[in-house]
């Protein structure tokens, strides 16, 4: 009992470094945002509608949509959109056409997380270091080197992984939420009427008396829940236990503090909209304040970059990005793991985006769209789930995702009005990496469909070859095929080039399903064609870590004999030839066919040993 207790406490300290840190830092720009946009007048009518705003948006988008409905959603204790795109898409696998509608919209969503990723720690480190600007307005040039410095900073030990700096990110973070407490009951003792802000009818009056104003500051609004998707996507790591508790204990009474403390100064003081989070803390306490708004939101970012990579893991194992460079980080701990095409991507990216925007109300403009269409797609998956999965009745599905839906519509429309204004940057960004996606989809379909039509059966070529069979040596032949049944081309130009045929054949393809999980007495699937040759499928779900000699060590009690030193595993070098009037457009063709040639990490992807690596190259035309 004490050791679970231990472990629940443990649980929930991480959860509020690594869940919250984004959400949490959102105290830094939202108020900001909606009181500088000049759209809100400063009455205390205005002040108390706009904090009611913000707790009803805070109980109801976390508290009441994430927190009790979308973490019930799991997907063999997994979540995120990856996860929940998994389990909707399976939902619906006997509607293929609803399927494939729901897998696009899936992995458009898992998409726009990208273009979050730029812009999280962009305006979070931005806006932090822009504290110094109330210390001295003499600060003000030294913001975005200052930004672009940590930043290349936090980038540049992601190789090292997370572990060692890890352990410390809850405490921190603790440390972080229990300051901006104490700030807001500072501000709050001086007007103790502001708390009354908590009744819905401000929030109702306000939105009553100001319709046309109400939709345009949801846009601002939005930027209080920023980071509620990492509730869910933590889910795996953390459980549902801890995450509920950080929220309910720490996080949401320590954003609320601070947000109604901030209506406390602004009642007082008006002209603390230039700043007013930084303007809550006394001259003495400025500088260890912004210290900390600055540790706190590098925690922020470095949980989502590990986010993106693994996303990115995930995305690859479900076949809609090449096998990418996966460096892992721990040896004890198999999901730290370091991409350095993706971290260095980001990277570019977020500096591109601080020297575009230059501040952190500028970024403003640009965040929330993302995310608002991201938590759109997720209550629109949601409803699949719990209808096609759960088997609720229909009238209760609609009715418990449809106010959700309604929420969440009006938020994403007002949004829309800062298109023009930044909103299109993550939607470039996203939209671009959809569009890689979906091309490496179909141009391995394509190829798959090419191949295919090449292909003769396994069984009735090997009989032939041993009706006079090639000269035999010893060792062991791991032959890697994207088909089962079908002869490999590498095992043709084996054959045509060194004429002979190894003692023991496997023919392997490494399959990825839609679950998180797969457990080792599931990995494999076995058949026997006879003359020491196997056909075997290798199974992963999309969260497993790729080890194929360690899956295969469980043939030895199928008849097969596994030596390391004795075992050859050839991959074909495939070489793409986009062809015109094929299944995609040409440009996309050559576009698969550049990205298929630089794909040249399945042997570290799937743990080969590099000095049993054979590649055999064939061209194929698609």
């Amino acid at each position: 009992m004490s050791s679970s207790k231990s472990s629940i406490a443990a649980l929930t300290l991480g959860a509020i470094g690594v869940v919250y840190g984004d959400i949490g830092t959102s105290v830094l720009y939202a108020m900001k945002e909606v009181f500088g946009s000049g759209h809100v007048d400063f009455t205390p009518e205005n002040v108390y509608g706009i904090l009611s705003i913000f707790f009803w948006t805070l109980t109801t988008i976390v508290s009441i949509k994430y927190v009790s409905l979308v973490l019930k959603a799991d997907n063999h204790g997994e979540g995120g959109l990856v996860a929940m795109l998994a389990l909707a898409s399976q939902s619906v696998k006997d509607k293929p056409r609803l399927r494939k509608v729901l897998l696009m919209v899936g992995i458009f969503g898992t998409c726009l997380f990208y273009g979050d990723g730029v812009i999280t720690p962009a305006i979070s480190v931005l806006s932090a270091v822009e504290g110094l600007e109330v210390i001295s307005p003499a600060f003000k040039k030294a913001v975005i080197p200052l930004t672009l410095i940590i930043l290349f900073c936090l980038f540049a030990v992601q190789k090292r992984g997370t572990a060692g700096i890890g352990k410390f990110f809850g405490p921190i973070t603790l440390v972080w939420f229990v300051a901006i407490a104490v700030l807001g009951v500072y501000h709050i003792a001086t007007q103790p009427e502001i708390l009354w802000a908590v009744s819905p009818h401000y929030a109702v009056m306000f939105m009553w008396e100001n319709p046309g104003t109400t939709f345009i500051i949801l846009g601002a609004v939005v930027l209080c829940v920023t980071g509620g998707e990492a509730l869910y996507a933590d889910m795996g790591h953390f459980g549902k236990k801890p995450i509920r508790m950080a929220w309910f204990t720490v996080v949401m009474p320590a954003l609320t503090l601070n947000y109604f403390g901030q209506g406390a100064l602004l009642l007082t003081n008006p002209a603390a909209v230039k700043n007013p989070f930084y303007m809550m803390a006394p001259d003495w306490a400025l500088v260890p304040l912004v210290g900390l708004a600055t540790m706190a939101t590098v925690i922020a970012s470095q949980a989502l970059i590990t986010g993106a990579f693994s996303v990115t893991k995930q995305v690859i194992q479900l076949g809609y990005l090449p096998r990418l460079q996966v460096l892992h980080t721990s040896v004890k701990e198999m999901g730290q793991i370091y991409i350095p095409f993706v971290n260095w991507g980001l990277f570019v990216l977020i500096v591109l985006a601080v020297a575009l925007f230059k501040s952190s109300s500028n970024l403003a403009a640009a965040y929330g769209i993302a995310v608002c269409t991201d938590m759109l797609i997720t209550t629109v998956l949601t409803f699949f789930v719990i209808r096609y999965n759960w088997n609720l009745p229909l009238s209760l599905c609609i009715g418990a995702t449809g106010f959700f839906f309604v929420v969440d519509f009006a938020f994403w429309a007002s949004n829309l009005l800062k298109l023009f204004e930044g909103g299109w940057f993550p939607l470039v960004i996203g939209g671009g990496i959809f569009l890689l996606m979906v091309t490496w989809s179909d141009g391995r379909r394509l190829l798959n469909n090419s191949m295919k039509a090449d292909s003769f059966s396994l069984v009735d070529f090997l009989e032939a070859i041993f009706v006079a069979p090639p000269v035999r040596v010893e060792g062991t032949a791991v032959f890697l095929t994207a088909e089962p049944g079908n002869v490999p081309n590498a095992l043709l130009h084996n054959l045509k080039h060194n004429k002979v045929l190894h003692r023991q054949n496997l023919f392997v393809t490494v399959r990825s399903q839609e679950v998180p999980w797969i457990g080792m007495n599931k990995r494999l699937e076995i058949e026997p064609l006879g003359h020491d040759c196997w056909q075997v499928i290798v199974n992963y779900g999309f969260k497993n870590d790729p080890d194929l000699p360690k899956a295969l060590e469980s043939l030895k009690g199928h008849g097969a004999e596994l030596d390391p030193m004795t075992t050859s595993y050839f991959l074909s070098r495939d070489i793409v030839i986009p062809t015109i009037g094929g299944g995609m457009a040409t440009w996309r063709e050559k576009l698969f066919a550049q990205m298929h040639l630089n794909a040249s990490a399945a042997a570290e992807f799937l743990k080969l040993p590099n000095n049993s690596v054979v590649e055999l190259g064939s061209k194929i035309e698609i």
